[in-house]
């Protein structure tokens, strides 16, 4: 059954390289790349307003980064919610990929079940998203709107929702509809790449992670729990800001802008299928509302961050925490606890029919 897929399992996690998959992952690449060219044309317009806005150097990249529209300041849809995936590319035919699809292709086999009876915490798989979990890029955003700002000669407006909006909104919206800037298309466009390369200017001054992330990656590491980090961002400036964290080491797969995911959901379901678990044997650390609904779209348990939205704001998360020393291997077991092992498991519905009904008759004495 896993051979549909085009990939096979391991009982035993072996470490991979961030920039090397196996070809299995490099399939789901194909669609977005040919999507990516046919829309070229759409897409040369913006690169030439990046590449006058970043000021490339020789090799075409600014500062060590590549210069091309990411979805950073970008709000993302939240997928699958009725349990719909992706398609993905085969040379037979396209094969479309769903949720409950890949709760039963990856399933464990004969070897793997015994093996997590025997350590059951190596059959979990943890998905980090960047935002906020991994990096504070909170005030990465914040600061890239206050420098634009001051570059226009433009106010921000106070406030608590516009905050939120700078945040979480698509750039464009936030400019025209929440700052009210008069700016015409083409300006809102070069302020949106504008905000990008700002975004990456400071992305290069932070040097630590998340509070308690290291000795929570440490703890999971340990106990070879797989991991795997998804953003929006392009692959070479992860893997660069991973390796000047001194991170790299934790990650067993890594989503990036390059698998062209269209969704929230469509990034953590690319993440199970790379880590080789479930979605529903996957646990996401997300600070988003719209992050944990999709998590929970795709069957996995949601850990929220409390810091970016308060507290009551992600009262739907499985598990909310205010940094990563409050965690511990065995949260994960707790979470799956009381769901046993067929959760999320297909199963028939007994409909129990009722015994036919005695027809009445009259008995006649003559």
């Amino acid at each position: 059954m896993e051979k549909a897929l085009g990939f096979t399992s391991s009982s035993i996690l072996q470490p991979l390289s961030p920039t090397s998959f196996p070809p299995q992952f490099q399939l789901k690449l194909n669609p977005s790349r040919l999507k990516r060219f046919h829309s070229a044309g759409k897409h040369r317009d913006r690169l030439t307003v990046r590449s006058n806005a970043c000021k490339p150097d020789g090799n075409g990249s600014s500062n060590g980064f590549p210069i091309f529209p990411s979805k950073i300041f970008t709000e993302e849809a939240i997928g699958a919610e009725y349990g719909e995936g992706f398609e993905t590319f085969r040379p037979v035919e396209p094969l479309k990929v769903d949720v409950d699809f890949l709760n039963d292709r990856l399933q464990e086999g004969f070897l793997q079940r015994i093996r997590y009876a025997m350590k059951p915490d190596e059959a979990y798989g943890l998905i980090f998203t960047w935002d906020n979990v991994v990096m504070d890029t909170q005030s990465l955003k914040l600061n890239a709107w206050k420098q634009i700002a001051s570059e226009e000669g433009e106010e921000i407006p106070d406030g608590d929702n516009a905050r939120r909006l700078m945040l979480s909104a698509d750039a464009e919206h936030v400019l025209d509809k929440v700052f009210m800037w008069d700016k015409s298309e083409n300006d809102l466009q070069r302020l949106k790449l504008r905000l990008e390369e700002l975004y990456y200017d400071n992305l290069l001054k932070l040097s630590e992670p998340a509070d308690g992330l290291k000795d929570w990656l440490d703890a999971v590491s340990t106990a070879r729990i797989p991991c795997a980090i998804v953003s929006s961002l392009d692959r070479r400036t992860m893997v660069a800001t991973l390796e000047r964290l001194g991170l790299t080491k934790y990650f067993q797969a890594i989503v990036s802008e390059e698998d062209g995911s269209e969704s929230i959901a469509h990034r953590f379901l690319s993440a199970a299928i790379k880590l080789d678990r479930k979605p529903s044997k996957c646990v996401v650390f997300e600070d988003d509302p719209r992050g944990i609904t999709a998590a929970h779209n795709c069957t996995m348990m949601a850990v929220a961050l409390i810091g970016t939205h308060p507290a009551y704001d992600l009262k739907q998360a499985d598990l909310a925490i205010a940094n990563f020393n409050e965690l511990s291997v065995i949260n994960l077991r707790r979470l799956f606890a009381h769901k046993g092992s067929s959760f999320m498991d297909l199963q028939k519905q007994i409909v129990e029919k009722s015994p036919p009904r005695r027809k009445l008759t009259i008995d006649t004495i003559f």
